[in-house]
């Protein structure tokens, strides 16, 4: 369809949810080991939410659940009923099944008997491409309500890391794992206007890609698949493993950031002084940020994009899915992104250095408390 038939999409609003309360470093520390405080300092975490009792390893919700839980939320405060969505886009790199997909277990928990439903299998760059996904969908007139949803568990993976071990004798790469993820859910609430009504508005740009097919993975989780037989995946010494190229992560993740911003700028027509919110989960992480220069961003955009970074990494950790609906949910709620904001949303994988991007205007007002 042409930009003269499309149908105007708005986000009417967010929402989110945090599993239990939150476990700090300290707590870390005495049940995996410290890491030194320059470390901590690096991966900017002070606090993060688990499914997972990290006394125990007791399950207390599931990925479904928490992504129900942030769907309602948004719901209720864009004044919409869940009978009224005719499409849910989510992603999740850790649904409770492998089948059904998550998003069915959504529907089901929303009451929805049919509903159109898409699942992304992906980390902290799926929750960008549902949007994408949904906007398009929404925008021809295939679906009139949207909810989008990033949910991510990955405390079950971190668990196992350290219970029923000595802190001391717990490996400080594994150590630096368990203090950098937490688990949430973000979701927001799409829909679209009257025919034509895109007409004259600025049209949104999405750009993805990945750039690490020739480069061994950033992160991988393995065990569960199918790489090998299950009774050999048994015999491993966990069933289920992450593993971080720490070393790789740190020098190529800020260039593919600086790839995805420019290409994104690219096809928008936008510059970066143009952008009033730049939703960026790990933004300001020092080990991150401290590397824009060597990638290729210059002294002065640095400046100017370190005003518009909109994150919370330091409340709730690496949470892959849910990373960016988590930001964006905070940046509104807190008063960071207002009407008529010209958003950006930018998420970085490490898995195989994937980037996913998507340019917006902000028009949904303040929540009321």
């Amino acid at each position: 369809m042409s930009q003269t038939t499309d149908r105007h999409v708005s986000i009417l609003a967010t929402g989110a949810h945090l599993p239990g309360d939150p476990i700090d470093n300290a707590t870390l520390a005495r049940l995996a080991g410290p890491l030194p405080d320059d470390v901590l300092e690096g991966i900017q975490v002070r606090r993060r939410h688990w499914i997972a009792d990290p006394e125990t390893g007791e399950h207390r919700t599931s990925t479904s659940r928490m992504a129900t839980a942030a769907a309602r939320q948004a719901l209720r405060r864009a004044g919409v009923g869940a009978d009224e969505v005719d499409l849910i886009v989510m992603s999740t790199a850790s649904p409770d099944q492998p089948l059904p997909v998550a998003a069915t277990r959504v529907q089901e928990q929303l009451g929805l008997d049919s509903c159109a439903v898409i699942e992304v299998r992906a980390g902290c760059v799926g929750a960008v491409q549902a949007f994408d996904i949904a906007r398009r969908l929404l925008a021809d007139g295939t679906h009139r309500t949207a909810l989008v949803i990033g949910a991510e568990s990955v405390s079950p993976l971190l668990v196992p890391f350290y219970l029923g071990q000595d802190p001391d004798r717990v490996r400080m790469r594994d150590r630096l794992t368990v203090h950098t993820f937490g688990d949430g859910a973000g979701a927001a609430v799409l829909r679209a206007g009257e025919e034509g009504s895109a007409a004259g508005r600025p049209r949104p740009a999405f750009a993805t890609r990945s750039m690490g097919g020739a480069r061994k993975p950033g992160m991988l989780i393995a065990g569960g698949g199918t790489d090998a037989p299950l009774a050999e995946q048994q015999r491993r010494e966990r069933l289920m493993d992450i593993r971080i190229d720490i070393p790789g992560t740190a020098t190529f993740g800020p260039q593919v950031f600086v790839d995805g911003i420019h290409d994104l700028l690219r096809r928008s027509g936008l510059e970066l002084a143009d952008i009033d919110a730049c939703v960026l989960p790990e933004g300001n992480a020092e080990y991150f940020s401290s590397e824009y220069g060597t990638a290729g961003l210059s002294a002065e955009d640095q400046r100017t994009l370190g005003k518009t970074i909109v994150e919370n990494l330091a409340d709730v950790g690496a949470t892959g899915s849910a990373a960016v609906p988590l930001a964006l949910d905070a940046g509104w709620t807190g008063g960071r992104i207002r009407p008529d904001d010209t958003v950006l949303l930018l998420a970085i994988e490490a898995s195989r250095y994937l980037y996913a991007g998507l340019t917006l205007t902000w028009e949904a007002p303040a929540p009321t408390p």
